[in-house]
């Protein structure tokens, strides 16, 4: 029978818990900084066109509460910071997971590609309060001899050099995103994020392709991109577009890692085979919802739920 403790229950035992030594682990990921050889446009629809997607992967080394992010882009030359006016995130599954199987054909590949869609109970925006952003010049005037905008397809070759201002917007998700672990081939995630920039795009900024993520032997997977036109299908920027070559996107996650929540089917918190989250709110994320994105109290109900 699974243990069960009652929200109300729950929420006094946490108060008398907050004063317990630390038990999690900071976690942080990061591709690393731009290098400086592409600009891949991501943003939502808006009157500079259709909604066009980046993603790229990352690894997970135990249930995680990420608090924040940090992305790189370069946005038009002149363009004042407050017109970066909105930034959403949404968090994929790698194919075939949440995808129609067979897939309808229309790309070279799907294989080490994120899913047909987003993990729903993951997507953070600005314009719905569930993440705040800060936007700051990094350096005033960057170049970039590849970028992808309008040019999404095979074979294409992209878009040719582009020129901007490459800002640093940092995430704080006020809802944090709290996910199971996967650490095996396949069972990373993707992280997209989208910028509405007033009168502009955003080109979201390529970095250095490591062969492993580091302390595993799973294989990082390069950067995709789709537009409206082409979901649910997505293009390997490098492979399939640029051709003959491989991007990773750059970007940094930081939070903390869970290591007792548990996973459905494993016998990681402490020989139970539930999750300690899902055990009392149905799903991670309507836990930090919960509580008002409390995630010292998340911690907490997660403690009581594997002693």
């Amino acid at each position: 029978m699974k243990p069960r403790v009652s929200t109300i229950a729950l929420t006094f035992i946490a108060g008398m818990w907050l004063a317990t030594p630390a038990w999690t682990a900071t976690f942080s990921f990061t591709t690393g900084s731009p290098d400086g050889r592409l600009g891949a446009l991501s943003r939502p629809a808006s009157p500079a066109g259709i909604e066009t997607e980046t993603a790229d992967d990352f690894i997970l080394p135990q249930t995680t509460v990420i608090t924040g992010a940090k992305i790189f882009g370069l946005i038009p030359l002149g363009t004042p910071l407050d017109h970066v006016a909105q930034v959403e995130v949404e968090i994929y599954h790698v194919f075939p997971k949440d995808s129609v199987i067979p897939p309808d054909g229309k790309v070279p590949v799907r294989v080490n590609s994120p899913g047909d869609v987003e993990i729903a109970s993951a997507t953070r925006d600005s314009s719905r309060g569930t993440l705040s952003f800060n936007a700051s010049l990094a350096i005033s005037s960057v170049t970039v001899p590849k970028s992808v905008v309008n040019n999404i397809s095979v074979g294409s070759g992209g878009d040719g050099p582009a020129t901007g201002e490459a800002v640093e917007i940092t995430i704080n998700f006020t809802t944090p995103i709290i996910l199971p672990p996967g650490i095996l081939p396949g069972d990373q995630y993707f992280f997209r994020p989208e910028v509405l920039v007033t009168g502009g795009n955003f080109l979201y900024l390529s970095t250095t392709k490591p062969a492993n993520f580091p302390g595993t032997t799973t294989p990082d997977l390069q950067a995709w991109i789709r537009n409206s036109n082409l979901k649910p299908d997505w293009l390997r920027i490098g492979t399939d577009i640029i051709g003959g070559t491989t991007f990773n996107m750059s970007f940094s996650l930081s939070g903390f890692t869970v290591p007792e929540a548990g996973t459905p089917g494993q016998a990681n918190c402490h020989g139970v085979t539930i999750s300690a989250l899902t055990a009392e709110f149905g799903s991670v994320d309507a836990a930090a919802r919960t509580f008002g994105a409390s995630v010292k109290t998340v911690q907490n109900a997660v403690r009581l739920f594997c002693q």
